[in-house]
């Protein structure tokens, strides 16, 4: 999955999670309080899933590992050149 589309993705779960909680509480409520609250808690557990799918890493991607120490990050490609050989 692209970053990109990991991105349209978590964009996409948290605002469904916003929806559902304004139209729980400004249209829903009016007439069942139940289902408003049954909204919220569904909303309640978007955003883990959303927090996951969005720092999800694919097997080719190397971003996370960069530190920045060039020492460090020769060695860590020296570790990965010698695990695909």
């Amino acid at each position: 999955m692209s970053v990109q589309r990991r991105h349209r993705l978590y964009f996409v779960m948290m605002g469904s999670c916003v929806g559902l909680f304004v139209l729980a509480w400004s249209v829903v409520r009016l007439w069942s309080v139940t289902a408003a609250v049954v909204m919220c808690v569904v909303a309640m557990v978007i955003p883990p899933f959303a927090a996951i799918v969005a720092n999800r890493r694919d097997p080719g991607e190397r971003w996370w590992d960069e530190s920045g120490d060039s020492q460090s990050d020769r060695w860590w490609r020296e570790l990965d050149d010698k695990e695909h050989k």
